[in-house]
């Protein structure tokens, strides 16, 4: 296949951000109530705030829809309203215009929300919507060749692909999932079947995995048609595709305005759906189980930021709250002012009234020292 005959089609109607997430792995700056989402790590502006620059830049020609959780959709508005400041004439009015917050009535983790996000569009234009759903709380760079990627992404979705973006790995890391790939759908080896999807390895596996050079990290982003992806929940999940069968007699619903962003939730058919709906991941539900995965080989860089090392080595705020006397190779994340004194090599976050000290690669422990708080009351 040719690189014109990839991109022949290559524009998105819908982008999807997902954006619930019950903030463990970066307590205490994040919790239930402000997941990581909402936090700042490069010039004052939330991983939120920078999806939804990159939703912007790939140009959707209709609906921009954010999926939360209604216990935070307040917050989710707010960082859409300070956002809007920030943006050219151009890119405020699409906001107004065309950006939803869809707050469901309770978590059902993936694949729920995406079959919810095929059905509104539905509703507001009967035509195949090309869909691409984003993460809330990466890092990602460039926007250019990010774009160009999803470019090449929608091409090969509008063929009937459940489409991911595979990102070379840099390390042998135990905490993604990883693609196997397969035969090159473009003979530049940039687009290619998906062989088989892999859970988190442990680091044997997961060195020999990157020593194998087949291997990539499953970024969590996607592409594809509405008409595809029900088709294939209703091959491999028909008892979640039943759960949405009252979307078919379903009217758009009133948006209440928050914020400034118009916001659809305590809406009949979707509470109604979400009652019965099976919670499960759509990588597990459709991803792995497809026989139409392919993926995107990235030539962005990316990163989940899924830890307090990772976010060390990304984070460009200010430290002048922070004191260190004899001391080096510290990362200090706080809303009061710290002292160190001759220590090294240490992560120190205070939250809230809360404090985390946590040697530098400990990140691991961090879903224990959660589950340890909560058991304290704390």
């Amino acid at each position: 296949m040719s690189n014109q005959e990839i991109l022949g089609d290559s524009s998105f109607s819908d982008v999807i951000i997902l954006a619930g997430g019950f903030g463990e792995r970066l307590w205490p700056a994040s919790s239930p109530q402000f997941p990581k989402q909402f936090l700042s790590i490069q010039n004052g502006i939330s991983f939120l705030q920078t999806s939804i620059l990159r939703a912007l830049a790939v140009n959707p020609i209709g609906k921009i829809i954010i999926i939360t959780r209604e216990d935070i959709q307040t917050v989710v508005a707010q960082h859409c309203e300070s956002l809007k400041n920030t943006l050219s004439p151009e890119q405020q009015k699409k906001m107004q215009q065309d950006l939803y917050i869809l707050a469901e009535p309770c978590a059902r983790h993936t694949c729920a929300p995406l079959v919810l996000a095929c059905k509104i569009l539905n509703l507001f234009d009967k035509t195949e919507h090309t869909m691409l759903v984003l993460t809330s709380d990466h890092i990602i760079e460039p926007t250019e060749k990010f774009i160009a990627d999803c470019y090449k992404a929608a091409a090969i979705a509008k063929k009937g692909n459940f489409v991911c973006f595979a990102i070379p790995p840099t390390e042998p890391a135990t905490g993604y999932g990883y693609i196997k790939q397969g035969e090159n759908i473009h003979n530049d080896g940039s687009v290619f079947k998906i062989a088989q999807f892999k859970e988190k390895p442990d680091a044997q596996t997961a060195q020999q995995y990157l020593a194998s050079g087949q291997y990539s990290w499953n970024s969590g982003m996607f592409a594809f048609t509405d008409t595809f992806f029900l088709h294939e929940v209703l091959e491999y999940e028909s008892g979640i595709f039943e759960s949405f069968k009252n979307f078919d007699a379903a009217t758009l619903p009133d948006c209440e305005i928050i914020n400034g962003t118009k916001c659809i939730s305590h809406w009949q058919p979707m509470n109604e759906s979400y009652k019965t709906v099976k919670a499960i991941a759509v990588d597990n539900a459709i991803a792995e189980r497809t026989k139409k995965a392919a993926a995107v080989k990235s030539t962005f860089t990316w990163d989940d930021v899924g830890s307090w090392d990772a976010f060390d080595k990304h984070y460009a705020g200010s430290n002048d709250n922070t004191a260190s006397i004899k001391s080096h190779d510290n990362f200090v994340y706080s809303d009061i002012p710290v002292a160190l004194c001759g220590v090294e090599n240490l992560i120190v976050v205070i939250k809230d009234g809360k404090a985390l000290v946590m040697k530098k690669g400990s990140s691991g422990s961090m879903r224990d020292v959660v589950k340890e708080m909560k058991n304290r009351g704390c």
